[in-house]
């Protein structure tokens, strides 16, 4: 018999969920490159139809952000950083900082899938009483590093999270996912300054380059290239690489080369995986229709 959860009950880890996830990403960190990039695309599919189906219940989210964005956060906590979600508070645990939390619905689906709660939780997305927020709350949800939702808060953050350990010591790494939109902030290039003056080589702030942001292109409303070179001159390790590409992904993933910090602008399409939502503005916040949904669900598993 399956135990009755009431909503708004605090999230606990899925043991059985958790298990499983620290014997295949120990395996996926070790495993030979083409072998590793294929079960993350496997481990990104399950989690898109977790975005689905969650926004759908909740009849709110963004999704087109959320599927561009889901190869890296698959990556990243599936095949790169140490991370245990029985244990969500080990002072030398990595870091994940999702900074464009208006994608909450992908974080959660990328959690629950390897046991920080039970997957069955994601039907409280965005409820009343539910810790599921539509941004990301660090004392409500296991996993979550800090409350983000306003643009350009998280990277400052999560450059103090480099900085912190840097300044004890530590080993830990942190890696951050930011919005292209997002860069239109000032605050981030602070943080961006910031990080190179103290060649924090344990930061990695990765670029959801989608191009497209709520209502527009990134272009048409502020121009951010060359953003490669733009990092490059704030003192940055840049790399460019394909955000689909489980592979490429995992490789820029790696440690910085230089010492200094390390950026990836991942060149990643905005409702990725869904062909009617691919590359279409209207879907930074749309929610699909139960006919959609299916249809969706029918093109990922194929």
């Amino acid at each position: 018999m399956t135990a009755v959860v009431e909503r708004g009950a605090p999230l606990r880890a899925d043991e059985a969920a958790a298990a499983a996830y620290r014997r295949r990403s120990a395996h996926l960190r070790a495993a030979p490159a083409a072998e590793a990039a294929a079960e993350l695309a496997e481990i990104s599919t399950a989690v898109r139809r977790d975005i689905l189906t969650t926004i759908q219940a909740a009849g709110m989210g963004h999704v087109g952000g959320d599927l561009s964005v889901t190869d890296l956060l698959v990556t990243a906590v599936w095949g790169t950083l140490r991370l245990d979600p029985t244990a969500p508070a080990d002072p030398q645990r990595d870091r994940l900082v999702l900074s464009k939390g208006h994608c909450a619905a992908a974080l959660y689906s990328t959690l629950a899938s390897c046991g920080f709660f039970p997957r069955a939780r994601l039907r409280e997305f965005m409820a009343p009483l539910s810790p599921l927020n539509g941004h990301p709350a660090r004392l409500k949800v296991p996993g979550v590093e800090t409350n983000t939702g306003p643009l350009g808060h998280g990277f400052p953050v999560a450059t103090g999270c480099a900085l912190g350990a840097q300044l004890r010591g530590d080993t830990w790494r942190t890696i951050v996912l930011l919005g292209d939109g997002e860069m239109q902030e000032g605050s981030n290039w602070e943080a961006a300054m910031t990080a190179s003056h103290y060649r924090l080589a344990n930061l990695t702030a990765v670029v959801d380059r989608n191009r497209l942001q709520q209502g527009a292109r990134t272009e048409d409303t502020k121009s951010l290239e060359p953003l490669d070179e733009k990092w490059a001159s704030f003192g940055w390790e840049t790399r460019v690489i394909d955000g689909h590409d489980h592979r490429a992904i995992r490789e820029a993933f790696a440690p910085s080369t230089t010492g200094r910090p390390v950026a990836v602008i991942a060149n990643t399409v905005k409702g990725k995986g869904i062909s009617f939502m691919e590359d279409r503005v209207e879907w930074h916040h749309k929610v699909p229709t139960d006919d959609q949904v299916r249809l969706a669900l029918k093109e990922l598993n194929r």
